[in-house]
């Protein structure tokens, strides 16, 4: 394949060494019951065509661990991960307090599935892992298109997301950089990471979302963080119908901006595919490329960069949407029309790769009103005192064993502690402990747990093992009794 060129709308990408894929085949199993909008085999179909356009030799691709009790402790409360292990359809209403509390059960969008905990366990990890692999500098790219849960909360369901995979991530960054950046381009505001971070400026979070009688209903452009973390929380409400046009108008501006003031370390995006035209659940007029160019751009500064996946409801376009996005990361140009595979049916009747705009979807974003927050969040950026900075502590053990390459610096089984400390680079090893207005991070108990009860990666070997044919709900009914067990 030939490569495209990068330079035509946000400069090439830089210093791209290498770009790691983390999935987990069993995770497209999860069925989240009749008429729910979640579909997990969107990550088949996904799987599929980075398969058919013969994308995964160009990738490092890595089945991602199953997550443990202590990893998700990192964020969420003992209380509410032992309830996420217990909760299956069958007890539901014996545990119905504790579902109550914990809004989770079929009184909520977040239904108690047969296999959740596994399912959770399996997008965390994925997560994590990319996050270890950045930071170990055996990758410039991670992607986890399973994660991206962004709404759940530290022991709270919320908008078919149980657990925050997006929030271990960046704590797991944290660890060796000072700052990281959060980048949430999902028609939903990324209301469960902003939270986690509202009073800290070690990461700053920034949203472009649908706000006005839309859930979560949060992300107002005055919302800016407390505390220590004021002005470090970024919020772009939108309206419906915006185009790539006036999208980009506000996205590069914002992030330029962001990387000029706060200068990052690490960035970790959610590319929710619900901002796309015609999702079922979205209301934005967003072509795939438009999509694939915020990542492209994000990614020009040469920063490593946690890739997620997010929202995303209508399951055909949600793969074409990330596996283009995949080959936009590896700079390889993909034919729009859909290469054979065992799942292609599930892409009739156009077969191509590409999607139009829904010429009947006004886009309500008037000038004056983009222009409006667009100067409001350059004023909240100008008043930034400039990047805040992270007193110089050993490097905290990552949550996993072996997942350093020979080459890789600073990651777990951390090389850097056979350094002699007087000439080791201390730049490459900042603390990520917790200071003033910072409520979570991993105890060194916690992480040493961990350390003696989790295991490695396994790389894959195989890649092409597709179901074919059925119905997207058929085939989540006839995979569901087999994943409670994973």
């Amino acid at each position: 394949m030939a490569e495209t060129d990068l330079g035509q709308m946000s400069g090439p990408l830089t210093g791209n060494k290498r770009t790691a894929y983390f999935f987990q085949p069993e995770i497209c199993n999860y069925y989240f019951g009749a008429g729910h909008p979640m579909k997990p085999i969107r990550l088949k179909l996904t799987h599929s065509l980075l398969v058919g356009y013969g994308l995964l030799p160009t990738l490092d691709v890595y089945r991602s661990h199953l997550a443990s009790h202590e990893e998700l402790a990192a964020f969420h409360t003992d209380d509410y991960t032992s309830f996420l292990n217990r909760i299956n359809p069958t007890n539901a209403e014996e545990l119905a307090e504790q579902c109550s509390t914990f809004q989770v059960g079929n009184f909520t969008d977040c239904p108690a599935f047969e296999g959740v905990w596994g399912y959770c366990q399996m997008l965390a990890g994925g997560s994590i892992d990319g996050a270890v692999r950045l930071n170990a500098g055996d990758a410039d790219v991670a992607i986890n298109w399973s994660g991206g849960m962004h709404h759940a909360k530290k022991n709270e369901a919320s908008g078919f997301c149980y657990v925050n995979d997006i929030v271990l991530g960046i704590l797991e960054l944290l660890k060796v950089h000072q700052r990281v950046l959060y980048i949430d381009i999902d028609i939903h505001h990324g209301d469960g990471v902003e939270e986690a971070f509202y009073t800290t400026d070690r990461v700053m979070t920034c949203s472009f979302h649908k706000y006005g009688n839309f859930f979560p209903g949060t992300g107002d452009v005055k919302e800016q963080g407390h505390g220590p973390g004021k002005g470090y929380s970024v919020n772009f409400p939108l309206q419906e119908g915006i185009t790539d046009e006036a999208y980009h108008s506000v996205y590069k501006p914002v992030i330029a901006r962001i990387m000029e003031t706060y200068r990052p370390g690490a960035v970790v995006m959610c590319c929710g595919a619900d901002s796309l035209a015609g999702d079922r659940l979205g209301c934005f007029n967003l072509t795939l490329d438009g999509h694939a160019e915020c990542i492209k751009y994000a990614k020009s500064f040469g920063l490593p960069t946690l890739v997620l996946g997010g929202g995303g409801y209508t399951p055909r376009n949600v793969a074409r949407c990330w596996a283009h996005e995949t080959g936009v990361l590896l700079g390889q140009t993909m034919d729009d029309l859909l290469p054979e595979s065992p799942l292609r049916e599930y892409f009739r009747p156009s077969y191509k790769l590409r999607l139009g705009v829904l010429d009947d979807l006004d886009n309500q974003n008037s000038h004056d009103y983009l222009h409006k927050n667009l100067e409001e969040v350059m004023e909240q950026l100008r008043q930034l005192p400039g990047a805040p900075s992270v007193p110089f502590q050993n490097v905290p053990p990552a949550l996993l064993p072996g997942r350093a390459s020979a080459g890789g610096t600073g990651a777990a089984g951390s090389a850097a502690e056979t350094v002699d400390p007087d000439t080791r680079d201390l730049a490459a090893e900042v603390d990520a402990k917790a200071h003033a207005g910072e409520h979570y991070d991993v105890s060194a108990a916690a992480a040493a747990t961990a350390l003696a009860d989790s295991g490695s990666v396994v790389k894959l070997w195989d890649g092409s093992q597709e179901a074919g044919g059925e119905d997207v709900e058929q085939l989540q009914v006839q995979a569901a009794s087999g994943a409670g067990d994973a």
